[in-house]
């Protein structure tokens, strides 16, 4: 960073640039636009479980209808992605996970859905084995311990559907090692070379994700923790060479997952490795804004700020559930961006 000049008062008044909107607007260090948005949505395969979560007011699970509708308002909001997360039915969940890998799960129908409804919308997948997992983990559970390598392998099977499907980006979030080299290797043998692959590759043991349980129907069912292979909160250089890892193995992008939190580890991957970094703003990060919006005890323009926060960390998007708020704002406010 260059070393900032700047003359004595009152040669300098720091406030000139302050004094109007388009002064302002004219002198923002970033910006924050509907293309920097990946929209998160939530599809249901359970009869009745349509409707809003409770715990992320505003927020709703999706029957593939709802998911069409979804795509068409990220279309013309100028959103370019969605991210499609499952819940699954309870008796659909097994020790041996095999719905991950079933084209007819409601992953993949959704998958299929948005492709067939706005073609040019970038379809985002979730890799990881728990919405289709009995005990509610990333991965294969034996004797209370997650299996690594057997994980992966059921892992590249259910991307390969997903691809097959029509997915634009991958998303692993199992926290495996070795699968994002396992998965690109597959995407190459498969004819999918130009499945993008967008890397949880700093994923942490957090405890903001709890709402997000509930909106997929894991919560409760976790079995111990994520702690044997989420990053410990604490550990930032462990997060770096995760994200150096990922890369090498062939990620195309990569991600900080919570978000708010962890803005010292964007920067920092941003700052490093120069690739496309993204965040994560998760559902507890949602809930606190959204719950606080509407207790009266913020204003809902925090929204915003909290978004900005991100792009001033370096992040070239964000995933996040205030998407179609956000970007329904800045098409009313007539603007390209914040």
């Amino acid at each position: 960073m260059a070393t900032p000049i700047i003359a004595p008062f009152p040669a300098t008044r720091l406030r000139r640039l302050r004094r109007t909107e388009n002064l302002r607007a004219l002198t923002a260090e970033v910006h924050l636009t509907a293309a920097d948005l990946i929209w998160p949505i939530f599809v249901t395969e359970v009869d009745g479980a349509e409707g809003e979560i409770p715990s992320m007011p505003g927020v709703q699970r999706l029957t593939l209808d709802g998911a069409r509708r979804a795509a068409q308002q990220a279309a013309e909001l100028g959103i370019p992605a969605v991210c499609i997360f499952p819940h699954t039915a309870a008796e659909l969940r097994t020790e041996g996970c095999e719905r991950a890998w079933d084209e007819n799960n409601i992953a993949n129908r959704a998958i299929r859905a948005v492709k067939e409804t706005v073609p040019d919308l970038a379809v985002m997948t979730d890799i990881a084995l728990d919405p289709y997992n009995a005990n509610g983990h990333d991965g294969f559970v034996v004797n209370g311990e997650i299996l690594n390598d057997e994980t992966v392998e059921a892992l590249v099977r259910m991307a390969l559907v997903q691809a097959e499907c029509g997915a634009d980006i991958l998303g692993p979030s199992d926290m495996m090692d070795g699968r994002i080299g396992a998965l690109r290797s597959a995407m190459e043998t498969a004819g999918h070379k130009d499945v993008a692959i967008l890397s949880y590759a700093a994923k942490f043991a957090s405890s903001f994700y709890g709402p997000f349980r509930d909106a997929v129907g894991a919560a409760g069912r976790l079995v111990g923790d994520k702690k044997t292979y989420q990053i410990n909160p604490a550990n930032r250089e462990e997060a770096i060479r995760c994200v150096a890892r990922d890369l090498a193995e062939g990620a195309d992008m990569v991600m900080v997952k919570p978000g708010m939190p962890y803005l010292d580890i964007c920067r920092a991957v941003r700052d490093q490795f120069g690739a496309p970094t993204f965040a994560y703003q998760v559902s507890g990060e949602y809930a606190m804004i959204e719950g606080a919006i509407r207790a009266g005890w913020l204003k809902r323009d925090v929204v915003v700020e909290s978004l900005l926060s991100f792009r001033r960390a370096g992040c070239d998007g964000v995933l996040t559930y205030f998407a179609p708020q956000v970007a329904e704002w800045l098409h009313r406010a007539g603007r390209g961006g914040a």
